[in-house]
């Protein structure tokens, strides 16, 4: 799709958790059009451009949800969370990013992202139960401490309504009770090692990874040793931050047989 520069109304703004807001936009159904897992660009000042992942697939209206992380310390995050308090309306570039659902797979879907990440593993869920109710997926997310899973309810409705799907919930602070509910396993660490010591082979799957660089490279590394295939792996960080190769040749935590 060629991006769009569109201005759009601002219908509701909530706060999701301490650190992270909602914004709920309404542009015309095909100037807002896009496929789940791109992003946009919200214009904060002249030539500041700053980019968000949509947090909703396209459903044929004019939607757009945006999940943004409030950082006090940082000056253009101050500017943003006080011109959408005010604004009734914000400019918009979209659609960007080439991170989206291949419509042609079937595989099974291993959806990674730390915390605003979960903004696009939520589109490209809403996508994929859209074109394939049945379809296999597991989504991993990963915060700090379990009130940084902003949304956590969100991925224990989808598990208890479709038994394909499974919830994986890290924090690296143990929560105060168990993880408990459908298909919904949690994990105690870093995501990397949580997906070492969850996963046996992803060589079957399609994988997408939102998160900071350092968090996708050292997931992308646990994945490779785990029969990770490079053509079925994606993420925007593979775009603006990319290594050679972005998926290494050999690993060391690949199961043997018997082990």
């Amino acid at each position: 799709m060629t991006p769009r520069i569109l201005t759009c109304p601002v219908t509701e703004v909530e706060d999701l958790s301490q650190d992270v807001f909602r914004v709920r936009l309404d542009g015309r159904a095909e100037a807002a059009a896009h496929d789940p897992g791109q992003y946009l660009e919200l214009k904060l000042a002249e030539e500041i451009w700053v980019p968000f992942s949509i947090a909703n697939a396209w459903r044929g209206d004019g939607e757009i949800e945006l999940h943004i992380q409030h950082w006090p310390e940082r000056d253009n995050s101050v500017r943003l969370r006080e011109m959408v308090k005010v604004a009734n309306r914000l400019t918009l570039r979209l659609p960007g990013g080439d991170c989206v659902l291949d419509p042609d797979s079937r595989r099974p879907l291993l959806l990674i992202a730390a915390g605003t990440g979960f903004a696009q593993m939520k589109a490209l869920v809403e996508g994929a139960l859209v074109a394939d109710s049945e379809r296999e997926i597991a989504l991993w997310w990963a915060a700090r401490e379990e009130r940084d899973l902003y949304l956590e309810s969100l991925p224990r409705e989808w598990a208890e309504a479709h038994r394909h799907f499974h919830f994986h919930p890290v924090t690296e602070v143990t929560p105060a009770l168990p993880w408990s509910g459908e298909r919904v396993v949690g994990h105690h660490g870093r995501i990397d090692q949580a997906l070492a010591n969850g996963l046996e082979d992803v060589s079957g799957h399609d994988v997408y990874l939102s998160g900071s660089p350092g968090m996708v490279y050292a997931c992308v590394d646990v994945l490779a040793s785990l029969g990770l295939s490079p053509s079925r792996v994606f993420s925007d960080v593979f775009a603006y931050a990319p290594r050679d190769p972005i998926v290494p040749t050999a690993g060391s935590l690949r199961r043997e047989a018997g082990a």
